[in-house]
């Protein structure tokens, strides 16, 4: 998956919408607050959530497929079927045109949900890259095929991807990104604690039970995952941990390629970007410099045998999904219900839809917008942005902390920001990419290498600052600090978060708290240190730094007394980001 600098929305519960049919006018009216969501014998000065949102959580129990459940779940469900109809509708084309947006929508659908075929493949649909594996002989092969697999979407040991340069806002370069573990932290491979040891065991556990799978006998599987765990302890070790992440300037360490060899000796870099096709990579940014140096003895300390189980783990890991029903049984098992806490899998159609959604993003936007996002709804939000925007400069314009000249260039800031609404001006073109009738794992790894090679093809160019980083069937929201923009896809403008048709007061209430948010964080403890143009650039004279890092501490200390669950309290230093957008959002709005 590539990394991103976007700072995605993240809102707790919202108490949904209900809605009635108008028999008249045959079409659903959608209520802009309706008191049975709420919990009127809850005062709302002693627990404003339960009396906003009681009734509908009382009304809505956790659905087996899911861990969590709130207005963003409801709002992708409601997408979900609304995708459904339209790909239903494309997947029933038997004349498209071979190599039209048509045809490879429905074959990518249809493979997906082509079971017997899929069943009839098997493991076997891996075949030339489990073959390719198990003839590596040098830990030079290997290095080559960590390249080989990450242009078809699976990433060993680290990321590579394409991103505007942190200095230099208007140019793309190469970027390194620490990764190469299974589970998602690394928290999970180091804390002592009894959990995390279980999860732990229970990893290595599903690690034999895939290898299995594939054909080892049990003995052979134990080892291959014993030294899966090994190496991806040792690059747990080495890791970042996420808070340590969550600073733009500890993230930003430019180099030449020479530099890189460096570096990292002991991993051979002119192999690796000679099977990129990237000889000659120009400036690059490696952004967790520890984590790419460690990979030098971790390269030495095991022998190729163990780095053949590694890739061959990732390459199960990654495709284990879209293989037969037994290898996505034993991946749920795991990753489902062990880690998340999922009791049943989601329906088939609903998996192969938001694959086929990724795979093919802005082509099936591009029918979602034509049929469900009217033009009324995105003059409304540019009206709707720009009132915030007044809302904001004036609560800017009023602090008693911030001296003149920081507030005029945080003014100046806020009046450079960019606003995306609904959907990309231009489309993507997926005239390259390759989709097949029949082999839906075939089809996956097209549309990723098509992605990867699009994206490495932007390196020492120009920032195409048109680009959008979400479909527009996306139920999200995000600020992008390099190019200094806020984003709303189409998805998320509908009912509980917009209503074109809903008072004034509703809508500043709900998508106006998501604008202040996504507003916001251009001014939170990450997204300050860029510049209006999208430069990390201190901007702020020294006393006002300081006096924001002070308020920081104050609402760090309000976070960590808020308790998740039985001893787990909230990290108030790693939510900063969200903690600031939020606040920053519900003032704006208000």
């Amino acid at each position: 998956m590539k990394k991103i600098n976007f700072v995605l929305l993240v809102v707790m519960a919202m108490g949904l919408l209900s809605s009635c049919l108008d028999k008249k006018q045959e079409k659903v009216m959608t209520k802009a607050i309706d008191p049975a969501n709420m919990d009127l014998s809850i005062k709302p000065g002693n627990n404003f959530y339960e009396f906003a949102n009681g009734g509908w959580i009382k009304a809505n129990p956790i659905p087996s497929e899911y861990s969590v459940y709130g207005a963003f779940t409801v709002i992708t469900e409601e997408n979900e079927e609304q995708l459904k109809s339209l790909v239903a509708e494309v997947s029933a084309d038997q004349n498209a045109v071979n190599g039209s947006i048509n045809q490879k929508i429905r074959d990518m659908y249809n493979s997906g949900m082509d079971t017997a075929r899929i069943e009839e493949l098997g493991v076997n649909a891996l075949q030339d890259y489990l073959e390719a594996i198990d003839a590596l002989q040098t830990k030079q092969d290997v290095q080559e095929y960590v390249a080989t697999l990450q242009q078809v979407g699976i990433y060993p040991l680290f990321y590579f991807f394409s991103s505007a340069d942190q200095k230099n806002s208007n140019w793309e370069i190469a970027n390194f990104y620490q990764g190469g573990l299974g589970l998602p932290d690394v928290d999970y491979y180091i804390n002592p604690d009894e959990r995390s040891a279980e999860i732990r065991e229970a990893y290595v556990d599903h690690i034999t039970k895939m290898f299995v799978l594939r054909g080892a006998d049990q003995s052979v599987a134990e080892q291959s995952a014993k030294n899966v765990m090994e190496i991806e302890t040792r690059l747990a070790k080495v890791s970042k941990s996420r808070l340590e992440r969550r600073d733009p300037n500890a993230n930003y360490n430019k180099m030449t390629l020479a530099e890189l060899k460096e570096l990292s000796p002991d991993f051979d870099w002119d192999i690796y970007f000679a099977e990129l096709g990237l000889s000659n990579p120009g400036d690059i940014n490696v952004r967790q410099t520890e984590f790419i140096a460690g990979i030098s003895p971790i390269m030495n300390d095991f022998g190729v045998e163990e780095w053949k189980d590694y890739l061959n783990w990732k390459l199960l890991d990654y495709s284990a999904n879209y293989l037969s029903d037994d290898f996505v049984n034993q991946n749920f098992e795991f990753f489902g219900k062990t880690l998340s806490g999922n009791e049943e899998l989601r329906d088939r159609w609903k998996r192969v839809l938001g694959t086929t959604s990724n795979g093919l993003g802005e082509a099936i936007g591009q029918i979602y917008v034509e049929k469900y996002f009217p033009p009324e709804s995105k003059s409304r939000m540019v009206e709707l942005v720009e009132n915030l925007r007044l809302a904001f400069a004036e609560r800017i314009k009023n602090l008693d902390w911030m001296d003149d000249s920081t507030k005029q260039k945080a003014l100046d800031k806020l009046a450079a920001i960019t606003v995306k609404i609904g959907y990309p001006d231009k489309w993507r073109d997926y005239s390259t990419l390759e989709i097949v009738p029949d082999n839906y794992l075939v089809n996956v790894l097209n549309a990723n290498k098509f992605e990867f090679k699009r994206d490495l093809d932007k390196i020492g160019k120009p920032v195409d600052k048109t680009e959008w980083g979400m479909t527009p069937q996306t139920v999200n929201a995000y600020y992008n600090p390099t190019n200094n923009e806020i984003v709303f896809p189409a998805g998320i403008l509908q009912a509980p978060f917009f209503n074109k048709d809903a008072d004034d007061a509703v809508n500043y209430g709900a998508i106006g708290v998501v604008i202040g948010h996504e507003m916001t964080h251009g001014f939170d403890d990450q997204g300050r240190k860029y510049d209006k143009d999208g430069n990390l650039n201190d901007w702020w004279t020294a006393g006002d730094a300081e006096r924001f890092s002070e308020k920081t501490v104050i609402l760090a200390k309000q976070y960590d007394g808020y308790k998740i669950l039985d001893s787990l309290n909230v990290d108030g230093q790693l939510t900063m980001g969200e903690n600031i957008a939020d606040l920053g959002g519900l003032n704006i709005a208000y």
